[in-house]
């Protein structure tokens, strides 16, 4: 697929852009991954996802993509919570980091191609360190190595903010012997009873921001990134760090697209486990499938923020049974119906959809607008197939197999377990005893067959042909 030209808003130059790699059709992608001290929540979930798509679509349009995220297992926050729990750092990180793939299993989202963990790479960053120090980019205290910001020119051009905005928007270390109070740590000594590595400077830990800079070229192997991707509250100081230290290493631009996600609240509020109001994503996925969390994410633009609510998940499961009714529907009537010659006669039909999908995604991913076409498309759909239009079991197999490469976009496995034999033939007898209820006029009796099945997750569904199950989502 190769129609039209990918659309990205960068960061960097606060435009939209057309994308084009620096190598042909291959893509350098890097995301921040997991900090791993405690269970994901949504606001991570949206973050794996966005950027699951992204590399999915880019996919679709023909590109090739190494996509490398990271996963921070030493940190000032894993730290602090293994001091709380009375564990050993590495004992937490690996507790979490078990419970971050078992999130992607449940999600449906792919590994990346690379997720280095920052332990495995501390020789790396102590010699990119090593470098700054030797380019009198960065000095060394008695409490660790800093960046000097002062010989950096351009110090801010991601963020976009003045020296004062900047010092409100972070948190300063204070250090008397420190330059300047946004200078940042490269590595940090070590304090009793915290892991520690050997370098030059004494026993430490590298700072969080060379961490993604070492990670994202060595693993990608290029000084220049094609993507670089995270959230919007990343931008500063994390993001213009890494940029600013990579591109001091290098001479050369750390990355030529920046993306970065909205972020997501719930209720309105900013999540936090202090307001209560802290959601993982394991408790989301007790109550709904991952599609239908999918879904929630696929209604907003990535760049926007959004605010969960149990009220809005109950109202995407009603949009996702729409479209799952119909796709249920269309397999059962025309899933064999022959495919060459349903793209023949249902082109015209399917067409002008595939084009507005494409364009939609094509325009910076906006996936509300191509979530919009689909639901577009399961109107007319449902209208066709009630309809007596000439050819309408080609029209509507086309469209199922539209249908299942947009789901494959966007990663939707429409969740649910294939019947056995023997457990349809259970089914379709008791909806043959519920149908003779019916006709004695034995209602109650009836209303009890259904019943039983609905506790058993199978909902029937009666139309002019007779009554038809699936399976409850």
């Amino acid at each position: 697929m190769s129609m039209g030209t990918v659309k990205i808003h960068n960061s960097l130059n606060k435009t939209k852009e057309d994308f084009y790699p620096l190598k042909g059709k291959t893509v350098k992608m890097y995301t921040c991954g997991v900090t791993v001290y405690d269970d994901c929540h949504i606001g991570h979930a949206r973050s794996l996802y966005t950027f699951d798509v992204i590399v999915r679509y880019l996919k679709y349009k023909g590109f090739k993509v190494n996509f490398v995220r990271n996963i921070t297992d030493v940190d000032d926050k894993i730290i602090n919570r293994a001091k709380d729990l009375g564990v050993e750092t590495k004992e937490l990180a690996d507790k979490y980091i078990k419970s971050y793939y078992k999130d992607l299993l449940s999600l449906g989202i792919g590994k990346a191609d690379f997720e280095p963990r920052a332990t495995e790479n501390i020789r790396e960053m102590v010699k990119y360190i090593e470098k700054l120090i030797k380019k009198d980019y960065a000095y060394v205290t008695d409490s660790g190595v800093y960046f000097d910001i002062s010989k950096f020119k351009g110090y801010g051009k991601l963020s976009n903010q003045s020296t004062d905005q900047m010092l409100e928007g972070v948190r300063i270390q204070i250090d008397e012997k420190k330059k300047n109070p946004l200078d940042f740590a490269l590595w940090k000594k070590s304090k009793e009873g915290e892991p520690s590595w050997k370098s030059p400077w004494g026993q430490g830990r590298p700072g969080w921001h060379i961490e993604c800079s070492v990670m994202s070229q060595k693993y990608l192997k290029t000084d220049t990134l094609d993507i670089h991707g995270g959230g919007r509250d990343l931008i500063f100081p994390h993001h213009e760090n890494e940029l600013t230290q990579a591109e001091a290493s290098t001479g050369k631009p750390f990355a030529k697209y920046w993306i970065h996600h909205g972020l997501l609240t719930i209720n309105g509020q900013k999540m936090a486990k202090s307001l209560g109001n802290f959601v993982t994503i394991n408790e989301v996925l007790s109550k709904y499938p991952a599609d239908i969390l999918k879904l929630f994410y696929l209604q907003a633009h990535y760049s926007s923020s959004i605010d969960f609510s149990w009220e809005k998940m109950e109202e995407v499961k009603r949009a996702y049974e729409s479209i799952d009714i119909l796709r249920e529907k269309l397999k059962k009537e025309y899933g064999k119906v022959n495919i060459a010659k349903a793209i023949k006669a249902g082109t015209g039909f399917v067409s002008e959809f595939k084009e507005q999908f494409i364009q939609s995604m094509d325009d910076d991913f906006n996936t509300a607008q191509a979530l919009a076409v689909l639901f577009e498309m399961v109107n007319k759909c449902n209208a066709v197939f009630d309809s007596n239009v000439e050819s309408k079991q080609f029209i509507l197999r086309y469209a199922l197999d539209f249908m299942q490469e947009i789901a494959g976009i966007f990663g939707l496995t429409f969740l649910k377990d294939e019947l056995s034999n023997k457990e349809k033939k259970v089914i379709e007898d008791k909806i043959k005893l519920r149908n003779k209820y019916r006709a004695q006029k034995k209602f109650k009796e009836a209303d009890t067959v259904r019943e039983e099945l609905e506790s058993e997750g199978i909902i029937l569904e009666d139309t002019k042909e007779g009554t038809t199950f699936r399976r409850k989502i």
